[in-house]
C-alpha cells in the first residue's frame, strides 16, 4: 500500500530545496556549469574542487527577476522614467472630436 502522507511530505521537502536554490531554472544553470567544469581541463582533484565550489554557491534571486518585477506584485519597484523638459508632452488619447 502507498503511504500518501509520506509521499506528499517528500514532495514538499524537495520543492523547498529547489526553491532555496533559486528555482528549477537556477538549478539547471548550476548543473550546466558543473558539467562544463567536469569536462574542462585540469586534474580530477582540481575539477572536483571547482565543481564543489559551484555547488556551494548561493543563488542570486535578484539576477533571475526582471527589474520590473523585482518589488513583487504590490507597489514598489523602480520609479517611472522621467521625461526631459525639452520633450513636448504627448497629447491625451481619446476625448471628444471637438478637442482634436
Amino acid at each position: 500500500m502507498v503511504n500518501f502522507k509520506k509521499l506528499a511530505d517528500r514532495a514538499k521537502s524537495a520543492k523547498t530545496v529547489i526553491d532555496q536554490q533559486g528555482g528549477s531554472d537556477a538549478l539547471k544553470e548550476k548543473a550546466r556549469r558543473m558539467q562544463g567544469v567536469a569536462k574542462g581541463p585540469g586534474s580530477v582533484a582540481d575539477r572536483a574542487k571547482a565543481a564543489a565550489q559551484v555547488a556551494r554557491e548561493k543563488p542570486n534571486p535578484a539576477a533571475d527577476v526582471p527589474a520590473d518585477d523585482a518589488a513583487g506584485p504590490i507597489g514598489g519597484g523602480s520609479p517611472p522614467p522621467k521625461v526631459a523638459e525639452s520633450e513636448p508632452a504627448a497629447p491625451p488619447s481619446g476625448g471628444s472630436p471637438a478637442d482634436r
